[in-house]
């Protein structure tokens, strides 16, 4: 960043400040949204975009040689006349920064002459030329964009430190895409009773990327495939260089009988298993002596003074409508040594006892106890601990929630359960690029703020940024607008960017 830039910053910075800067206003007369004598012209020489940080994210596109390797992987076309692969991949994309929800959104960007001239375009497809390339693509193709996403992510990771490499966290989940069309092959009802596909999430935890995408139908259960794509992300990481690797999921992924194979691959293992009968006789007969109390670590530090917390309205209405209450009491933790039936060793089963309290209309009406297991193959940690890293497996509902509603890369355009699928890949590229863009950041605060910032507010401050495009000396000026405190990160984002060279 050179010195004019930073102190084009500084004084935007300051001049923000001096009209936000906390004083005593005497009584004001005037209301502070005056009236004005407005008029609207149109711009002749001047043309502005409001999305003028998909430069930065064009720019990572670039120095990765992303549309390059698509290009020569990915082969759908028969001809390019006039789009390649890599075009259409990355205008769903890039309409995804540019604020659009969904694939008719990209008519509203072909047809912003300013837009095309931000990426060096002379015209982008349609939402229906969109619809027929999604409809292109068979199972291997969307691997193939998967392995091309994959690989690239690979030379990301090589930017960073040597920590970064110390422990991967992979996990899974499944996730309901509700669809209210009638037409779309493959669909089918879920146990919630609604209509939609059934896709798999595997994500490496510590940075929250989507590794691996499968597209099911709602019917099938959760677990379907996952061993398969926890095995590619296991050599995904392996290949980068990770010493230590683990999985997580719920109850539907514990899949015994490949827990032996990733023990002897030197994975630790950390899953849920269903409360069954025999499990719940064997806790039970556990001693008194084998229980302890749960130490659940604080959701967050105190800073200041603690809060007095809020009256709890939603239990006064349960109370007051005379509903069931079920208010826990306490938590007990215990272990002992189980062995599944397609197992051939012993694995460590940590089990939590809940004491509960059952209550109607603020009346106590009974107790209840109800187990919770965990089986993990990691004999050195805590109980508390092991109970700890297998809750925080909670954050993936994080990402799953942004992937739905913050990037919207799980509806489902198009009308078969592949192209779908591939609408899915591509439209979690938007989230995936956003986290690249995060990991190469020089500071660490920056870093971690941007892996952990709502996709709509990355839009808002680092997006959809008003600015204008220019040509002068052979170079495309993005001459921005607007200022945020984000601005400066963007900025910075461009010269790291510019001067990276990946090995």
């Amino acid at each position: 960043m050179n010195a004019k830039i930073k102190k084009q910053l500084r004084n935007c910075k300051r001049r923000i400040q001096r009209r936000l800067q906390k004083k005593q206003w005497p009584v004001q007369r005037r209301r502070m949204f005056k009236d004005h004598n407005l008029h609207y012209e149109l711009g002749d020489k001047t043309q502005g975009v409001p999305c003028g940080g998909i430069g930065a994210i064009h720019l990572l596109v670039q120095q990765l040689d992303f549309a390059d390797v698509l290009d020569s992987r990915l082969q759908l076309l028969k001809r390019h006349v006039p789009y390649f692969e890599s075009d259409h991949v990355l205008n769903m994309t890039y309409n995804i920064f540019a604020g659009g929800k969904c694939l008719e959104d990209i008519e509203r960007l072909r047809n912003n002459e300013t837009y095309l001239n931000l990426l060096g375009a002379q015209r982008i497809p349609d939402p229906t030329t969109e619809g027929d390339f999604l409809r292109r693509f068979q199972d291997k193709d969307v691997e193939t964009l998967m392995d091309v996403i994959n690989d690239r992510r690979l030379r990301v990771w090589q930017q960073q430190p040597a920590a970064f490499f110390a422990h991967a966290i992979i996990e899974g989940d499944g996730t309901i895409a509700e669809t209210s069309g009638e037409c779309k092959e493959g669909m089918d009802l879920s146990y919630q009773g609604t209509w939609g596909y059934h896709p798999l999430i595997v994500s490496l935890a510590n940075t929250q990327e989507p590794l691996f995408i499968y597209n099911r139908p709602a019917s099938r259960p959760s677990h379907e495939q996952a061993a398969g794509y926890f095995d590619r992300a296991l050599t995904l990481c392996r290949t980068a260089g990770f010493r230590d690797v683990s999985f997580r999921g719920d109850t539907d992924f514990s899949q015994t009988k490949h827990l032996d194979r990733w023990s002897a691959a030197g994975v630790r293992v950390v899953f849920g298993i269903d409360a069954m009968p025999n499990l719940i006789a064997l806790a039970q007969a556990l001693p008194g002596a084998a229980w302890q109390a749960l130490a659940r670590p604080a959701a967050y530090e105190v800073k200041t003074r603690p809060r007095q917390r809020p009256v709890n309205v939603k239990e006064q209405v349960v109370r007051q409508k005379g509903y069931s209450n079920i208010i826990l009491v306490s938590e007990q933790v215990a272990e002992f040594p189980y062995r599944p039936g397609a197992c051939q060793r012993d694995y460590r089963l940590v089990v939590v006892r809940k004491n509960l309290r059952i209550e109607e209309g603020g009346v106590k009406v009974r107790d209840e106890l109800r187990y919770f297991f965990y089986i993990t193959n990691e004999d050195t940690w805590t109980l508390a601990a092991v109970v700890a890293f297998a809750n925080d497996r909670c954050n993936q509902e994080n990402l799953i929630e942004q992937l739905k509603n913050g990037v919207h890369a799980l509806r489902l355009p198009a009308n078969t359960l592949v192209s779908n699928w591939a609408y899915m890949v591509i439209g979690a590229l938007a989230w995936t690029l956003k986290a690249w863009l995060a990991l190469l950041q020089p500071g660490a605060a920056h870093k971690r703020t941007l892996l952990t910032m709502e996709f709509k507010k990355f839009l808002q401050e680092l997006m959809l940024l008003p600015c204008q495009i220019l040509r002068a000396g052979g170079r495309l000026i993005y001459r921005l607008l607007q200022w945020n405190p984000w601005v400066a990160v963007l900025v910075r984002s461009v010269a790291v960017l510019r001067a990276l060279r990946f090995r």
